[in-house]
């Protein structure tokens, strides 16, 4: 009888211990006692955030923090096979995902994030980034860098060129062609680089007139009759028809052709920075001024390009691993003073803006505040729905830039956009 009692206690014992392994609710996870999951790409931005982030925590003193870096298309990949099969086997337990595709992960799947609206203030954060990152009044993203754009410049071509600083600042995009043209003649050198397959200066100009390829709702496409969108098509030929661009095809082209002086200007993300100043032998001859705008009415000398911010998966471990992010990224004024000095990164929590590495000059570009330049045209950024089909319309956009660069009317051009958007998206 004793020996039987001993064989149902050890029974029992061993089938309470397989239980606990299920986690909450039965579910498989990511949490391993103290050790909580992040899947990010980009070891030099993305990656040293979170690095630096563990560092600076305060919380749990067992805490472990296991980064796993996967490139971002295989991030998108990854989640859709996951929370596609109902599984959260394999799942991290934060992950990153660029601005432009979260709607799409948080409409799909929205029991598999947890909120995070009790662990920060959406207030502090740029009002641009909510959007975003939230879902039916609910706040699931944490708002992480920004994507403020600037207008990256060589004060020595323009100098030649017979202009100034002043004159570049706050200008449309028919007088920076204006300007392009003028560089080219004097210097040879061409004003910017354009990919014919990646259209995120589209993107760039028509958020200046706070206008997108879908409409307030996120849902319906917005290219026909989008006044901005049309502008930004024509722009674009300009450019192209002026001869002050140089095509490139990859980012190792695009850094090559600025790093090798063989552009006037770099119109992009802050994110570029780290980029320019690779080049050392070209210390004192950048600046960075305000994006140009397009002119169409209510536009600004403002602009987002990219972007990304962390998501808790709804998976055992989420409560530590919303502590950890709302204690860092979250609150953290002194941690977003290393983050941008130890490793660039400009973060969207506005309370860091007024911390001391927020206001320091950067001797490369001649002394000039730049992060808290970006800082300032960050507030200015006009806030648009991304919605959940950024890049399959940008698809459908990159075959019909190439038709009204052959001599298709622009306004065939985006009705047959619209048509294809609409049975696309369906």
């Amino acid at each position: 009888m004793r020996k039987f009692l001993f064989l149902m206690l050890a029974t029992m014992l061993v089938l309470a211990a397989c239980s606990s392994n299920k986690g909450e609710g039965g579910k498989e996870g990511a949490a391993n006692d103290n050790e909580i999951t992040a899947w990010a790409w980009d070891p030099k931005f993305n990656i040293a955030a979170l690095k630096l982030a563990e560092q600076s925590y305060t919380g749990d003193e067992d805490f472990k923090l296991k980064i796993i870096e996967n490139g971002q298309p295989d991030i998108v990949q990854k989640l859709n096979t996951g929370l596609s099969s109902g599984t959260t086997k394999g799942m991290p337990n934060i992950v990153l995902i660029e601005d432009y595709r979260a709607q799409s992960f948080l409409q799909a799947y929205p029991d598999a994030f947890f909120e995070l609206t009790d662990y920060i203030n959406p207030k502090d954060f740029a009002d641009y980034k909510i959007a975003p990152t939230s879902f039916e009044g609910k706040q699931y993203g944490l708002p992480f860098d920004t994507g403020v754009t600037g207008m990256y410049v060589r004060t020595d071509y323009l100098e030649e060129a017979g202009y100034t600083l002043d004159d570049i600042q706050g200008i449309t995009w028919d007088k920076y062609l204006e300007i392009g043209k003028a560089i080219k003649e004097k210097t040879g050198k061409d004003m910017i680089t354009l990919d014919p397959n990646d259209l995120g200066i589209l993107r760039l100009m028509i958020q200046t007139a706070g206008s997108w390829y879908l409409k307030e709702d996120g849902v319906t496409p917005n290219l026909a009759g989008n006044e901005a969108l049309k502008e930004a098509f024509q722009v674009y030929k300009n450019l192209l028809d002026a001869n002050i661009v140089k095509p490139t095809s990859d980012w190792n082209q695009l850094v090559g052709a600025f790093n090798s002086g063989d552009v006037a200007s770099v119109v992009q993300g802050n994110w570029i920075t780290p980029s320019i100043k690779a080049e050392e032998s070209q210390s004192g001859k950048w600046a960075v001024v305000p994006t140009p705008k397009l002119n169409v009415s209510g536009s600004v000398n403002a602009s987002n390009l990219g972007g990304s911010s962390f998501y808790v998966l709804n998976v055992p471990g989420k409560e530590k691993a919303a502590e950890f992010l709302g204690k860092t990224f979250g609150s953290n004024v002194d941690f977003y003073q290393k983050l941008v000095t130890d490793v660039g990164a400009l973060g969207t929590y506005k309370p860091a803006a007024e911390g001391e590495a927020y206001k320091s000059n950067d001797e490369f570009f001649s002394g000039q505040s730049i992060v808290s330049d970006f800082s300032k045209w960050m507030d200015e950024i006009i806030g648009v729905n991304y919605g959940m089909h950024t890049y399959a319309i940008e698809d459908i956009i990159v075959a019909e830039m190439q038709n009204y660069l052959n001599g298709k009317d622009l306004d065939a051009v985006l009705k047959d956009a619209q048509k294809q958007a609409e049975t696309q998206l369906k």
